[in-house]
């Protein structure tokens, strides 16, 4: 056997020998059942519950099947009375928004530290860095109160979207990971087209960005999700209920709304995140391998 094999808990011996082969598999099976019982029984409750009565959910919550039949009422009481939509249409602008200023800012931060390279970009970057060892809640309060009254101008920014946009944009994890993979890019390529007139601007976006498609699509996709799962950060800063995301809404609903239209609305919240999750999965799964390291 050489010495680059891989190693592994059963040798190619041992894999040869027929009990060992199905005692593996019996394992793998239940592993793999295990998993599947534990990542998707939850949704499928849900689901369940979504087209349920109230009365069957607290009286019979594991039966399989609504004794009641379809209850699809429930969707449309969640649509409408509950106004899920609007807060599925708040957390759309929310996402949409985290995601345009999360690019403009990783992206312009990451090409002053990785490519311009000014004297002061090392002093820049540690301090970026140093930022992700300060706890979020620490700086809850200071950003409520720069959000509550801007500096020089004094405007406040609460009910407006922009509370929500800016904090999200300066990421500090983000900007790492697009630092990480701008230096993976051959300064070659900079290199030659600074000789052929090219200037800052030109290397950007006719080299850089274009080369750089999967990490912002990556950093798109987590930026996005982030803004649809925040809940305490919006509840803060847009107390007004017309302007506040389903993650908000879904929290104040369950206080005046039935069981059974709040398992729809939960539902509903769900879909679309899931639908994306499936589209992007191949992103989603490559932006894991790309956050802990970028290939040379």
């Amino acid at each position: 056997m050489s010495v680059d094999a891989e190693r592994s808990l059963l040798s190619p011996a041992d894999r040869r020998r027929p009990i060992v082969r199905s005692s593996f598999a019996v394992v793998t099976v239940i592993v793999l059942a295990g998993l599947v019982v534990t990542g998707l029984g939850p949704l499928i409750w849900l689901v369940k519950a979504s087209v349920s009565t109230t009365q069957q959910i607290l009286t019979d919550p594991l039966a399989l099947l609504p004794a009641a039949g379809v209850q699809l009422q429930n969707f449309v009481d969640a649509w409408g009375k509950a106004r899920v939509g609007t807060g599925i249409g708040n957390s759309l602008i929310l996402a949409v928004g985290c995601i345009v200023a999360s690019l403009v800012v990783c992206v312009s931060l990451a090409y002053v530290l990785s490519v311009l390279r000014p004297r002061w970009a090392p002093v820049l970057g540690a301090l970026v860095l140093a930022t992700l060892f300060i706890p979020g809640v620490v700086i809850l309060v200071p950003l409520y109160l720069t959000v509550l009254e801007l500096p020089v101008t004094g405007t406040s920014l609460l009910n407006t979207y922009w509370a929500v946009w800016l904090p999200a944009a300066a990421s500090p994890f983000n900007v790492l990971v697009v630092k990480r993979f701008f230096d993976a890019v051959p300064r070659e390529l900079f290199d030659a087209a600074k000789v052929d007139g090219a200037g800052p601007w030109r290397v950007l976006f006719s080299i850089l960005l274009p080369l750089s498609r999967p990490i912002l699509v990556v950093i798109a996709i987590f930026s996005g999700f982030a803004a649809w799962k925040d809940f305490l950060w919006p509840k803060l800063v847009l107390p007004a209920a017309g302007m506040q995301p389903i993650s908000v809404s879904l929290v104040d609903m369950a206080r005046n709304t039935d069981l059974a239209v709040q398992m729809a609305a939960l539902l509903l919240a769900l879909a679309l995140p899931l639908l994306l999750f499936v589209i992007f999965q191949k992103q989603f799964l490559a932006g894991v391998a790309l956050s802990g390291g970028v290939k040379e």
